[in-house]
C-alpha cells in the first residue's frame, strides 16, 4: 500500500508541475472515492485493482491533461466494475467528469474482435459518438489501453490475442490520427509479441548487433555535434531513439530491403531539441557542417510545412563515419511534446478555455484544439450521420482512419494526409471536392504518371487541369482509396 500511496503523491506532484491552480482537495476526494469503490477487487495479476486507475491517471498527467480528465482517469472503471452510479459521480465531481466516465464506460463495453461486421460497425458508430461529445473520452481510453496492454500477460491466450489485434487495428491508429506518436508506437510494440511472436523474436535477436553498433556511432556523433554547438552558442539537448520493433519489422519485410539492416537509415535516429525555431535551422547548418547531407534523400522540413496532424520537425539524413547513413531530427522542446503526445500536449483545459483563439474550434464539450488537427473527427461524425449503409461506413472508416497514412505535397508546398495506396485522383479531391472535375492528367515529382499511380510518402503531386469541368471516369472507382473521392465520383456518374 505504501508504493500505491507514493504513486498517488507523484500524481499530485505531476499536476503541480503544469497546472498553476488545481483543486488538490477534489483530487484527494476522487482518490478516496476510487479506493473505496474498488476496495475488494483485485486484478488478474493479483495486485489491488486500484493500481490500474492510478496508473491511468499517472499516464494522463504525463500528457499534461486537465484535472477533470485526471479525476475521470481515477474513476473510469467505477461505473462498469462496481456498484457506483453515474449520478453519484456527477453529484461529487461534476458533469464533465461524469460524462467522460460515461463515454469511457461505453467504449470499454465495445468489443471489436470476433464481432460480426454488423456489430463491428455499430460499435464503431458508438465510439465515434462518444469521441465527438468530448475528445477527452478517447484520451482516457488510450491511457487505459496502454496500461492494460502492459499487464496483458496475466490474461488467457485467446484474450491476449483479441486485445492485441484490437489495439493494433483500432487504438494505435486513433493515437496516430490524434498526433500522439509515442502512444501509437507504444501500443504497437506492446501488441507485437502477442500477434506475431515468432517475428518479434526474430527481429529482436537480429537487430541487437546493429543497434549496439548504431548506438556507439551516434554517441561519437553526439560529442562532435555538441562541441560544434558550443562554438555556435546553440543550447541543445541531444538524445537518440531506437526504431520501434514493429515498425522495424515492417520495414525489413519490404521487397527492396529484404532484411538488409544496412538499408535502414533510422534504426537509431538522433534527436536534437532546442528552444526556438531559429535554433532549429542554425542546428541544421551546424550538423551539415560536420556531416554531409545525403543528396538523394534530402531534407524534410516539417517546420515550414507541418504534417496535417500538426507534427513539426526537420529531418535530415547525413553520411557518418564509414559512410553509414544516419537520420537526424531537429525540433523545439514544444514541438517534441506535441509530436509525442499530440492533442494531449499542453492541454490544461482551463487555460485553453481562457486562451482559445478565434481560429480554434471545439468539440461539443468545449475542448479547444486546432481545427486542422481534428478535421477527421468532424469528418467521422459527418459520415456516421450520412452513411447509413453499414458496408459503406465500414469501408470509409477502415480506409480513411484505420489505415497507414502517407504525406504528399502540392506544388505550393501544402501537405496532404492520404491513406496508403492513394492516387492522384484521391489527391485532387483532397485539395478540393470540385478539383477532381477538372482533372486531366497528373505529374509526380515532375514526371507524368497515370491517374491510378500509387503515391508514396513525400511525393510532390501536380494536377493538370482541363479548361472546363469533365465527368469523372467510372474507372476511377476501381482504384481510388478515399471516401471523399468515391462519393464525389458517384455523385457525377
Amino acid at each position: 500500500m505504501e508504493i500505491i500511496q507514493e504513486k498517488f503523491i507523484q500524481l499530485k506532484q505531476n499536476l503541480k508541475s503544469y497546472l498553476e491552480n488545481f483543486d488538490e482537495d477534489l483530487i484527494n476526494r476522487a482518490w478516496i472515492f476510487a479506493q473505496e469503490a474498488h476496495e475488494f477487487q483485485k486484478r488478474k495479476s493479483g495486485e489491488k485493482y486500484i493500481t490500474h486507475p492510478l496508473e491511468v491517471a499517472l499516464l494522463l498527467s504525463s500528457w499534461k491533461l486537465d484535472e477533470t480528465t485526471i479525476i475521470a482517469g481515477l474513476l473510469h472503471d467505477t461505473v462498469e466494475d462496481t456498484k457506483t452510479s453515474l449520478a453519484k459521480i456527477k453529484e461529487s465531481f461534476g458533469e464533465d467528469a461524469s460524462q467522460i466516465v460515461d463515454g469511457v464506460t461505453k467504449i470499454t463495453q465495445i468489443r471489436f474482435g470476433g464481432s460480426s461486421d454488423e456489430i463491428y460497425v455499430e460499435n464503431l458508430r458508438k465510439m465515434i459518438v462518444a469521441m465527438s461529445k468530448d475528445l477527452r473520452v478517447i484520451l482516457v481510453k488510450l491511457a487505459d489501453r496502454v496500461h492494460n496492454m502492459k499487464t496483458l500477460e496475466y490474461l488467457e491466450k485467446e484474450k491476449q490475442i483479441e486485445n492485441a489485434i484490437e489495439t493494433l487495428e483500432i487504438y494505435a491508429h486513433l493515437a496516430e490520427r490524434l498526433g500522439m506518436g509515442e502512444v501509437k508506437v507504444q501500443l504497437e510494440d506492446l501488441a507485437f509479441p502477442y500477434i506475431y511472436p515468432d517475428e518479434y523474436k526474430k527481429v529482436t535477436e537480429l537487430s541487437k548487433p546493429y543497434l549496439k553498433e548504431s548506438e556507439e556511432l551516434l554517441q561519437n556523433m553526439k560529442k562532435k555535434i555538441l562541441m560544434e554547438f558550443h562554438k555556435e552558442k546553440i543550447k541543445a539537448q541531444i538524445n537518440y531513439r531506437q526504431k520501434h520493433l514493429l515498425s522495424l519489422w515492417r520495414k525489413l519485410e519490404r521487397p527492396g530491403i529484404n532484411w538488409d539492416f544496412g538499408k535502414i537509415y533510422d534504426i537509431i535516429a538522433m534527436r536534437i531539441l532546442v528552444d526556438s525555431i531559429e535554433e532549429c535551422y542554425a542546428s541544421l547548418g551546424a550538423v551539415h557542417k560536420l556531416y554531409k547531407p545525403v543528396p538523394f534523400l534530402g531534407v524534410s522540413d516539417f517546420i515550414a510545412q507541418p504534417k496535417p496532424n500538426g507534427y513539426q520537425s526537420i529531418h535530415t539524413k547525413v553520411f557518418s563515419k564509414g559512410g553509414r547513413i544516419v537520420e537526424v531530427q531537429i525540433r523545439t522542446h514544444k514541438m517534441h511534446e506535441e509530436a509525442e503526445y499530440g492533442v494531449a500536449a499542453h492541454w490544461a483545459y482551463s487555460e485553453l478555455k481562457k486562451n482559445a483563439s478565434k481560429d480554434d474550434e471545439s468539440i461539443e464539450a468545449g475542448v479547444s484544439v486546432s481545427k486542422n488537427k481534428l478535421y477527421w473527427v468532424r469528418q467521422l461524425v459527418q459520415w456516421q450521420e450520412e452513411l447509413k449503409d453499414s458496408d459503406e461506413f465500414l469501408a470509409a472508416v477502415k480506409q480513411d482512419i484505420l489505415k497507414e497514412r502517407i504525406f504528399v505535397f502540392s506544388p505550393n508546398g501544402d501537405v496532404f494526409d492520404l491513406p496508403e495506396g492513394a492516387t492522384p485522383v484521391d489527391f485532387a479531391y483532397a485539395v478540393h471536392t470540385d478539383f477532381g472535375n477538372y482533372l486531366k492528367s497528373s505529374k509526380v515529382n515532375g514526371k507524368m504518371v497515370s491517374l491510378d499511380h500509387k503515391l508514396k510518402n513525400g511525393d510532390m503531386v501536380e494536377i493538370l487541369k482541363s479548361k472546363n469541368p469533365r465527368k469523372p471516369s467510372e474507372k476511377w472507382l476501381s482504384f481510388v482509396k478515399t471516401t471523399i473521392a468515391k462519393r464525389e465520383i458517384k455523385k457525377r456518374e
